[in-house]
């Protein structure tokens, strides 16, 4: 029995999905990543896949589509529906600073947004959404072994792709912010909402200032 947007029965997800945006992505991941591994769902053309670590351990990756709409839908029905404990964006960016290179990795701690998503809650103030601590320390810890450049801080989940103001990014860059992509506080909303854990991570692959 499958909700509105994924096909897949109950015990199909692991506690844990990785969720790039792209479904050929997820497919790749798995095909690459994953052994004894199942297709899922694919309502859609969204895929996902749970299968097998090297080391053993069960885990799932499914797209999530462009957008905070998109990843808001399937992250809510997984969080709600699968059992899902802990989703890991593995997305892509656009970088704001000059010591951020492209093929960096942002650790995503916390995600600013021009998306009226929070809205929905009513509060009489601005939402923060963030990453779970121990998640984030544990990517921190394991990019730091592997010796991979990495960056943590916020990151910004815009609404719009082609915008207006071409130089709007650099009122975000003066507060610090890493840089761009559209789906991360959608994903923080949810998880913070349903009480589950989420963490964006980020290969940078656009610069704003080194064009």
């Amino acid at each position: 029995m499958g909700t509105p947007h994924i096909n897949a029965n109950p015990g199909d997800f692991a506690n844990v999905v990785l969720m790039p945006g792209d479904p050929k992505r997820a497919q790749w991941i798995a095909e690459n990543f994953l052994h004894d591994y199942k297709e899922v769902t694919n309502v859609r053309g969204i895929l996902g896949f749970t299968g097998y670590t090297k080391n053993g351990k069960r885990v799932s990756v499914m797209a999530s589509g462009m957008g905070q709409p998109s990843i808001g839908i399937y992250s809510h029905e997984l969080y709600s529906s699968y059992g899902v404990e802990l989703i890991i964006r593995v997305g892509t960016c656009g970088s704001y600073k000059e010591d951020i290179d492209l093929f960096d990795v942002l650790i995503c701690t916390t995600a600013s947004t021009d998306s009226n998503w929070a809205g929905q809650y009513g509060l009489n103030g601005v939402f923060s959404a963030g990453a779970d601590f121990e998640v984030a320390m544990a990517a921190y810890e394991e990019a730091k072994k592997a010796g991979i450049p990495y960056h943590g801080g916020n990151i910004l989940s815009a609404d719009v792709f082609y915008d207006e103001d071409p130089d709007m990014w650099k009122k975000w860059a003066k507060l610090g912010v890493m840089g761009v992509e559209m789906e991360s506080y959608a994903l923080y909303c949810n998880a913070a909402r349903l009480n589950k854990k989420a963490l964006c991570l980020l290969t940078v692959t656009d610069h704003f200032i080194k064009k």
